[in-house]
């Protein structure tokens, strides 16, 4: 019997088992994706040897790629505050502080402490800085009616830092091939900064809001089946992606934009109706996607970066990342525990495997390149099973103790 064979048996009995078991699971302070990891592991060549691909640098780019494309529509999709500056404050201070500091701060270890040099440190904090919106559904706006600051914050949050990584990723590498910083900072500033975010919001809404204009045309004439019309949010994300990467801009904004323009349909049945197929989409993609990152898990190689590895995730997770929160929340009306939420909830996920796997072929390679790597693959495991474990057990707390009590938190923004 052959093994691909055998790879559809179990992966219809770990969809069976996970679809039925639902109920259960979600009682449990288990993450679905602590349990695809374990799966992944016991399928690798150290357990079954039932998963045999290993897949070259551009294949798990064009995974991770399309993964995070699926999950930042979802999640435009479930913002619902008006696009006005005072109602993204959770969001512009977890993008515009603790992004920064946490590259900065992980690029200063990593250079003075494990010796990598500053283009390889900026990019290790680069490839490290998004938090991940496909792993994290546990903390995440269950739906667009969904209130909740904190999880409005970390999903957002979510969205925009897997694109606004970018021109970190650019310029670690660009310091990689060039230390004279003074030679291409400019350019770096004008096209992978400005230009490039620009385009990004510009395409994605200039593609969403002509999807709805040609739409609302064609109702008038015939209603598309309703099958169908789910493909709208598919043509969206490839239109709004590859419209952006033509003229140079960060396709990954343009998705998460679109996202959030085409919510604001005036059919509010096809708007539920979309997310809901995009979600189907999300669940099973990060199932395929953390299958294949245990299956990918080494012993050799892991073992000797193990002290580099945690050093970096330990001081991530455990000080940077909360720290980082409670300084740019200063001033945020909200409860202390959210703010450590926010702090705590720093999942690392398949947009860090996507700008990894995006640096290795964009010129890092040698020692710097693989220590990087797995550096990379040991903080996302410690991510899934840190906050695998603890994203249950304390969103149940919050919800009981914290969530929608005025006189603990105030939410100031007024939602659509």
């Amino acid at each position: 019997m052959s093994v691909y064979i055998l790879d559809l048996l179990v992966i219809g009995l770990l969809l069976l088992l996970i679809t039925l078991g639902s109920g259960w699971i979600a009682r449990l302070p288990l993450s679905y994706a602590l349990i695809y990891l374990v799966v992944g592991i016991i399928l690798s060549p150290y357990g079954f040897n039932l998963i045999q691909i290993r897949p070259d640098t551009e294949f798990l780019e064009r995974v991770a790629e399309m993964v995070v494309l699926i999950s930042l529509f979802s999640c435009g999709l479930k913002m619902n505050r008006p696009m006005q500056f005072w109602a993204w404050r959770s969001t512009t201070r977890l993008i515009g502080l603790l992004m920064p500091i946490s590259i900065f701060a992980v690029a200063a270890i990593a250079h003075w402490i494990l010796n990598l040099d500053w283009g390889a440190a900026v990019l290790l904090g680069a490839i490290l800085a998004p938090t991940d919106p496909v792993l994290a559904s546990e903390v995440q706006l269950y739906d667009p009616h969904d209130r909740d600051e904190l999880r409005f914050g970390l999903t957002s949050e979510g969205g925009l830092n897997d694109a606004l990584a970018f021109p970190f990723v650019y310029f670690g590498l660009n310091l990689i091939k060039n230390e004279n910083w003074r030679d291409w900072f400019r350019q770096w500033v004008l096209v992978d900064l400005i230009w490039a975010i620009a385009a990004g919001i510009a395409v994605g809404f200039v593609v969403a809001k002509t999807i709805k204009w040609i739409d609302k045309r064609l109702e008038q004439f015939r209603t598309p089946d309703d099958l169908m019309e789910d493909f709208v949010a598919l043509s969206a994300i490839f239109l709004s992606y590859s419209l952006t990467e033509i003229v140079n801009g960060y396709g990954f904004l343009a998705v998460f934009v679109a996202g959030i323009a085409m919510r604001r349909r005036r059919n509010p049945e096809h708007n539920e109706q979309q997310l809901h197929f995009i979600e189907r989409l999300e669940k099973l993609s990060e199932i395929g996607t953390i299958l294949l990152l245990g299956s990918l898990l080494r012993f050799e190689p892991m073992i000797a970066f193990v002290g580099d590895a945690f050093l970096i995730a330990i001081a991530l997770l455990f000080i940077i990342r909360p720290i980082g929160a409670w300084i740019s929340t200063i001033g945020l009306r909200v409860h202390p525990a959210t703010r450590w939420l926010y702090g705590w909830f720093g999942i690392r996920g398949v947009g860090s495997i996507y700008y990894l796997a995006y640096a290795l072929g964009s010129g890092l390679q040698g020692n710097e390149g693989e220590q990087i790597a797995w550096i990379t693959f040991w903080t996302i495991v410690i991510s899934v099973i840190l906050h695998g474990v603890t994203a249950t057990p304390l969103m149940k707390w919050y919800e009981r103790n914290i969530e929608g009590n005025p006189t603990l938190e105030e939410n100031p923004v007024q939602h659509e």
